[in-house]
């Protein structure tokens, strides 16, 4: 609790004190005292509130509201009333402003990932310093239980990371020497020796802090919607409680005081607490809870888009596979072995750079070949096709179909696999290596997910080849698949699919957020996929997830659906009971108790409906 929330429960408890001394006293003028001090104690800073915004011209707000309702009781008399009037809504004001604490700490829990400082190395010796004056390409140590404070690459050491806070992830991960490593996660075991990468204002830390305090700044049409009606609203009901008050005793000629009386309670009833509280609380609880298990939402505009996707189209590589291949299987052809295939693919690899070659050698290597006595020359490399060697006095073409067949006459069938690369060996086809990308283990639950959730269509978007693209697409269940395709034919397909969505339905993409920038941007909801750290990701997308997780869409597309349907059950319940109390209002069958539940009452129960955004159930 705040210093200031015990001031203020510190008031609440003197002024109900004095109300009920004040209501208990046989004594009529002591009793009043007693009650005008304790709406004294209570009220003193919502009238200094209301005169002051009186004084900057923004007169009808709830503060002005209530100082009217509650002075106008005291002046016809009813004293109890005006008091309990104005301590009920303090204590809904406290309610409110725990509510809103709660929901902002778990926001801002995740400021606790700043580091203060860190322990750089400087001509041998360690020093302490602020985060921000450490250097690109300088030495830092992280020992034990302390907070990586910049992004780096580890040059010496291992230990356990804890992302958790980073990504809602609780299995620690194990990172060793020439391993990335990001700022805010926790070294939990090991000293780590890291080279920094990246200067402190653009280290992941310091990005994911600003997302996630500018996300506060961005309503949704439904927030924005309660701001523009209480604008509005506001007026009309003190112009509406003046005309209640003067023209039915005109004309019925019935006493002032009870139509001032009615008019009064009109005044409480309408304010539009709840609405804009509540509502704009929704989509911050909403925000808090998505952060709390990775999920970084960039503001209440994107959480109302998401809810409303129909159409999710993904990229391939990096989004549903894991971008790293691996050898499926080697398939000889008659007369030869798979360790002979093996063997002369690996060496006809051993100084390739592409992550195919590397995912060949290591293959070879890992099952325990080796290829330092292996006589390898006259290497020629064709980029993009294949690569003629001499190894151990065999002359070897390993590629595509396409390049053994233009360099040899040689009878080669073709292999009913993706990513098949064809060796052979003095002319004769000796077989194929499948390599293949890694699909991600949740992969085809996240698809089934959503549409599990009623998503219409799921698109891949690839510039692999064909027969890559439909392999992948369809062991995973999606709907529409399109390949060999660039950047730019990308974001025509998105624009065309956006061009042709229902209306009030929306598009989201979901990229690896390095190459896919364009598109994240150009689609109604762009989703970053386990680019943390990633430059691209931050800046192009507008929900990024820490994780690379593609199952965490559909808790996403989840949460903004909660979150909408509490912002409007909250929306409907308060004008629903506000409208109803303000015509029994108005027909003096609804004094200012009534009133206050109407203001207060619904107030707090949106309040408690708002809160509900804060928990969320991972799918």
């Amino acid at each position: 609790m705040t210093k200031k929330q015990k001031r203020m429960l510190m008031r609440i408890g003197g002024a109900a004190a004095l109300f009920i001394s004040g209501m208990v006293l046989e004594d009529i003028t002591v009793g009043v005292v007693l009650l005008l001090a304790a709406y004294a104690l209570i009220s003193w800073d919502i009238l200094w509130r209301a005169a002051a915004n009186i004084r900057q011209r923004r007169v009808f707000d709830e503060n002005f509201l209530i100082a009217v309702a509650t002075l106008g009781a005291i002046a016809l008399g009813d004293y109890s009333e005006g008091v309990a009037v104005m301590l009920l809504y303090q204590i809904g004001e406290g309610f409110q402003g725990y509510a809103v604490q709660r929901s902002r700490r778990s926001i801002s829990s995740l400021m606790d990932i700043r580091p203060d400082t860190a322990c750089v190395l400087r001509d041998g010796a360690e020093e302490e310093v602020f985060p921000d004056e450490v250097e690109v390409g300088e030495t830092i140590i992280v020992r034990p239980g302390e907070r990586v404070p910049l992004d780096g690459i580890i040059t010496k050491g291992e230990g356990h990371l804890d992302t958790s806070a980073l990504t809602g992830e609780s299995m620690p991960r194990v990172v060793r020497a020439n391993d990335e490593i990001i700022s805010g996660c926790i070294n939990q075991s090991g000293v780590l020796e890291v080279r920094v990468t990246t200067p402190y204002e653009e280290s992941t830390v310091e990005r994911i802090l600003s997302l996630v305090e500018e996300a506060t700044d961005k309503k949704a049409t439904t927030e924005a919607f309660i701001t523009r009606f209480a604008r509005w609203y506001t007026p009309a009901v003190v112009i509406g409680a003046v005309l209640l008050a003067l023209v039915p005793p005109l004309v019925t000629g019935d006493p002032f005081g009870m139509w001032i009386y009615r008019a009064l309670t009109f005044l409480v009833i309408s304010c539009p607490c709840a609405l804009v509280i509540s509502v704009p609380l929704s989509f911050f609880a909403g925000i808090g809870g998505a952060s709390r298990v990775g999920i970084l939402i960039k503001g209440g505009n994107y959480l109302e888009a998401l809810a409303k996707a129909d159409t999710v189209v993904f990229d391939k590589t990096g989004t549903l596979t894991k971008g790293s291949f691996h050898v499926a299987s080697v398939i000889p052809a008659e007369g030869f072995a798979e360790e002979d295939v093996l063997f002369y693919a690996a060496n006809a690899e051993r100084y390739s750079t592409h992550p195919i070659g590397r995912s060949i050698l290591r293959a070879f290597t890992g099952g325990g070949g080796t290829t330092e006595d292996t006589d390898v020359h006259a290497m020629e490399e064709n980029a993009g096709r294949g690569i003629s060697a001499h190894i151990n006095g065999h002359f070897i073409l390993f590629g595509t179909h396409d390049f053994l067949t233009a360099k040899k006459t040689i009878n080669i069938p073709p292999v009913p696999h993706t990513g098949a690369v064809y060796l052979s060996i003095d002319g004769c086809f000796a077989g194929v290596v499948h390599v293949a990308d890694e699909i991600k283990e949740d992969a085809a639950e996240a698809v089934r997910a959503l549409k599990e959730r009623g998503i219409r269509e799921t698109v891949m978007l690839t510039g692999d080849s064909r027969p890559i693209g439909m392999s992948v697409g369809k062991s995973l269940g999606i709907d529409t698949i399109h390949a060999e395709l660039l950047p730019q034919d990308k974001v025509a397909q998105v624009e065309t699919r956006i061009a042709a969505q229902q209306n009030g339905k929306t598009l989201a993409y979901v990229g690896d957020g390095i190459n896919d920038a364009p598109v994240l941007a150009r689609a109604d909801v762009g989703i970053a996929m386990g680019a943390l750290g990633s430059d691209a990701a931050i800046e192009a997308a507008d929900v990024v997830l820490m994780t690379d997780e593609p199952r965490k869409i559909a808790t996403a597309i989840d949460i903004a659906r909660k979150t909408m349907r509490i912002a409007w059950q909250n929306i409907i319940f308060a004008i629903g009971i506000k409208g109803i109390v303000l015509v029994l209002g108005a027909l003096g069958y609804a004094g200012l108790w009534a009133a206050i539940f109407a203001d207060v009452g619904v107030t707090v129960l949106a309040i408690l409906n708002a809160m509900r955004a804060l928990h969320v159930k991972e799918y």
